[in-house]
């Protein structure tokens, strides 16, 4: 992209060409448990679309089942990088750390 197209009122300190390190954003935290009531609310909300004869929709609910599949995958993954163990993470899901450790270990 050539330099004439770049909209110099944008850009950090435009006369001189220096620029300053950016102050980190605070991030709003909104992935709270309100937000996953509202997850579920949409996913009830969809199925019950679903069920009242849109059945074209019904393989894009069961897309976002292999979707939230990945995710949790991901999650788990995460939280051992994090350093919480087999034990921790099955006893929040309510199984062994074995069953835990076969579903999402394979890679580890």
């Amino acid at each position: 992209m050539s330099l004439f197209y770049v909209n110099q009122a944008l850009t950090l300190n435009p006369a001189d060409n220096e620029s300053r390190p950016l102050k980190p954003r605070r991030r709003v935290v909104v992935e709270n448990d309100e937000y996953a009531a509202f997850v579920r609310r949409i996913i009830r909300a969809y199925a019950r679309r679903v069920a009242t004869g849109d059945v074209e929709a019904l393989r894009d609910m069961v897309g976002l089942s292999t979707l939230l599949d990945d995710s949790i995958g991901d999650a788990v993954k995460g939280l051992r990088t994090h350093g919480y163990s087999w034990a921790e993470i099955a006893d929040r899901l309510g199984i062994s750390r074995q069953a835990a450790h076969q579903r999402w270990g394979g890679e580890q």
